[in-house]
């Protein structure tokens, strides 16, 4: 049995820069992984069964993990590995990162599936192959599997490294699960949001917050899901309080987690402590620093 962590991630800006002609959103964003994780138990089975243990708020049928297992093992039958019929696990996830707040909990979940499986059933699947595969699964999976801070781009399969100085966040998940095709749906979200040129993320990355752009997708969570409009107030007032830039403030992904940049641990710590008194019960707050690689890297080398 091996556990692979599987860590969340912020969008530390996310412009909608389009759409094509087939529905899928074309995007700009930083994406960069945090020390809030799942971890994700794989055992091999050799009857061929993929199968999750442990109990789920979701049915089996819809878990990104299995999904990503059935789709690993399809490739070894397109590959013609020999013991494709018998490759098989039992699943079992130990969830902490908040469903349906933008952190990507699914999606790592997912992608830390396939590099155990991976290196569980001994395949020589290549890190291109693996991202296809991630892909099908779902525009976060790439990146995860990319394993460091990154700029993506198309509709997220695009990735290249971008390591930020923005080391500390608070980050506050409001009691409410957000759908992300509800808020892609929505006919107000603005799809012509403006793409950075390399030479402008760069200089962003040199500072110790992160301030430039904005989330595209945030004025529509706030109208649709008030406990995220709430929640950004929330945090702006109190960023302001402490002499922090309320620039910071924003949501990550489709939320409706929303975070902002500290300078230091110590910073953070005390802006968690002010928000967690003005906050509405069932708030999950928690100073997150951000991850330099994927823990995995070093797991399943």
């Amino acid at each position: 049995m091996i556990s692979v962590p599987a860590p969340a991630k912020l969008n530390l800006f996310l412009h909608v820069t389009g759409r094509r002609p087939d529905g899928y959103h074309l995007l700009q964003s930083l994406f960069c992984l945090i020390d809030w994780q799942d971890s994700v138990a794989l055992s091999p089975r050799a009857d061929g069964e993929i199968v999750r243990r442990g109990r789920h708020a979701w049915p089996a049928a819809e878990d990104l993990t299995i999904r990503a297992a059935q789709a690993l093992k399809a490739w070894a039958y397109a590959q013609g590995v020999p013991n494709a019929p018998s490759l098989g696990c039992s699943i079992e996830i130990d969830k902490h990162v908040p469903a349906g707040a933008g952190l990507g909990g699914g999606s790592s979940d997912a992608a830390s599936c396939l590099l155990g499986l991976r290196s569980l059933w001994r395949l020589g699947v290549s890190d291109k192959d693996l991202s296809a595969i991630g892909l099908q699964l779902g525009a976060d999976v790439p990146f995860f599997l990319f394993g460091e801070a990154a700029v993506a781009e198309g509709i997220g399969q695009h990735l290249r490294p971008l390591p930020s100085q923005a080391a500390w966040f608070v980050v506050a998940v409001p009691p409410v699960h957000v759908p992300t095709a509800s808020i892609f749906r929505d006919p107000s979200l603005d799809r012509n949001a403006k793409a950075y040129s390399a030479a402008e993320l760069q200089a962003a990355s040199h500072q110790p917050l992160w301030l430039l752009g904005s989330n595209s997708l945030e004025p529509v969570a706030c109208r649709q899901f008030p406990e995220v409009r709430m929640l950004l107030t929330q945090m702006q007032q109190t960023a302001a309080a402490m002499g922090l830039p309320t620039t910071s403030v924003r949501m990550s992904g489709s939320g409706g987690a929303v975070f902002g940049g500290c300078e230091d641990a110590d910073q953070a710590r005390q802006w968690s402590e002010a928000l967690g008194q003005k906050a509405p019960t069932g708030t999950r707050i928690r100073v997150c620093q951000q991850l330099a690689q994927h823990p995995a890297r070093a797991l399943l080398q």
